[in-house]
């Protein structure tokens, strides 16, 4: 059997790599040694990337006995041990189970028009002719969005409090320099508030007295009529009949809070980027959008058809988290005639994937008609992971970036700054657009009857 190449480079330097420019750490990868390579990147043990679509179907549809999924240990200082993403095994499907009732079916189409209504609310405070931060804009709605639909409200004391808190803890990874606390352990020194560590874990304490006080309110208040995600998830039970402790509703709640907050941010951020550096898929998307308005149902517009390229392209070119969460091998097995023995790590690489010519011809070009051509496998494309670990929030994901794309593109005249360049930045452990004021709001879109459609 053919031996796995590894990459040639100093481990130092494909660390630094990674934390600074995965990108070209991951082109020139492939480049130089295909769609496998071991590489060191994140621990001491090497982890062998793979940009294989056949590869990656094998690990998808792999069973637990052999490839288990190990979550990316960056996050549990943020999100904690209990987290649904670091949890593996037996435990991982029993909290899954738990977890998936409020995602699905009638459920979520209910968070329809909350979510249009605080989009109207955020947009209605831009200024005409005043440039503004579109991530910064972004997240304000994705955070109400999600604070609303995990907790049944986002105004209060509490509330404004904890939207503070979460966007100073997640500002924390903005950039490559401080996101190498996590990547480095030897960094993690509590300091005091002053060093980069202890100011970290001092709004992380301040994040859980927050949410295990909102956990023992409604423990000491039970309302059986609420159905907002924490009472779904205080109400659940597992097959013994067991519910969630504290500690598994905190570390689920930063984990819906922060994954279900940050990356649908950046991909709607990343969306109106292209809209509007892109003049005929902005003419294009309007023309659908010209038979929307406030009466339409909500999941019509959820399967609005150049709409749904436009979000998946979007999600194709710069998949906001560039990798699968990683698989340990539990049994030695073979992957296309490479043998991989007990306790390797395997990294699907979404990012490489989605920019395969032979599955994406001109790769590098965003087009949203690719989509409306071809329907791609789960493992050709890939977003949102796979397999038993497929992103549970996916469906709401894309429900919430394609209302509040409508809802903005509908009511709102935008035009690029192009002086002003926009590029992918790691943001902690996902892929986002950077930051800056270049979009400006022109004034408000007067609608226009499409009879014709699209």
């Amino acid at each position: 059997m053919p031996s796995l190449p590894s990459s040639e480079k100093p481990k130092i330097i494909q660390r630094l790599q990674w934390l600074f420019n995965p990108l070209e750490l991951m082109a020139e990868s492939t480049r130089d040694y295909g769609d496998f390579v071991n590489l060191s990147i994140i621990g001491d043990q090497p982890i062998t990337l793979i940009s294989n679509p056949q590869a990656i179907q094998e690990i998808f549809a792999a069973p637990i006995d052999k490839l288990d999924a190990r979550g990316s240990q960056l996050l549990k200082s943020l999100l904690g041990e209990k987290s649904l993403l670091l949890l593996g095994g037996t435990q991982h499907q029993r909290q899954r189970r738990l977890l998936t009732p409020p995602f699905y079916g009638d459920r979520m189409k209910a968070y329809g028009q909350i979510i249009t209504n605080l989009t109207t609310e955020v947009i209605n405070k831009w200024q005409i002719g005043e440039p503004f931060s579109v991530r910064d804009a972004m997240q304000e709605i994705s955070l109400k969005v999600i604070l609303h639909t995990v907790f049944g409200i986002y105004e209060g004391e509490r509330f404004t409090e904890l939207q503070t808190l979460l966007c100073a803890i997640l500002n924390f990874g903005d950039s490559p320099l401080r996101a190498a606390v996590n990547f480095f352990p030897i960094l993690q020194k509590d300091l005091g508030a002053w060093s980069p560590w202890g100011y970290f874990l001092k709004q992380r304490e301040k994040i859980d007295q927050l949410l295990y006080a909102e956990i023992q309110e409604r423990r000491d208040h039970h309302d059986p009529d609420r159905n907002d995600i924490l009472s779904l998830m205080m109400s659940a039970r597992d097959e013994n009949g067991e519910a969630m402790t504290d500690v598994e509703l905190r570390d689920e709640l930063m984990t819906l809070l922060v994954a279900g907050h940050e990356t649908t941010a950046s991909a709607i951020t990343w969306a109106l980027y292209w809209i509007h550096r892109l003049p005929e898929v902005r003419e294009k998307l309007l023309n659908e959008l010209n038979n929307v308005d406030e009466n339409t149902d909500k999941n019509e517009i959820f399967r609005l058809p150049y709409l749904t390229a436009v979000c998946n392209e979007t999600l194709r070119i710069y998949p906001i988290v560039m990798v699968t969460i990683p698989r340990i091998v539990q049994s030695p097995m073979e992957i296309m005639g490479y043998e991989f023995p007990q306790g390797s790590l395997l990294l699907g690489c979404i990012y490489l994937t989605h920019r395969r010519p032979d599955l994406y011809p001109e790769a590098e070009k965003f087009k949203p008609e690719r989509f409306l051509e071809k329907q791609f496998a789960p493992y050709e494309y890939l977003p949102f992971g796979g397999g038993q670990r497929k992103c549970l929030g996916m469906s709401f994901a894309l429900f919430e970036m394609k209302l509040v794309l409508a809802t903005i593109m509908s009511q709102m005249d935008l035009k690029l700054l192009d002086h002003i360049p926009v590029k992918p930045v790691r943001r902690g452990v996902t892929l986002a657009p950077s930051g800056g004021q270049w979009l400006v709001a022109t004034g408000k879109r007067e609608r226009v009857k499409n009879t014709a459609g699209v």
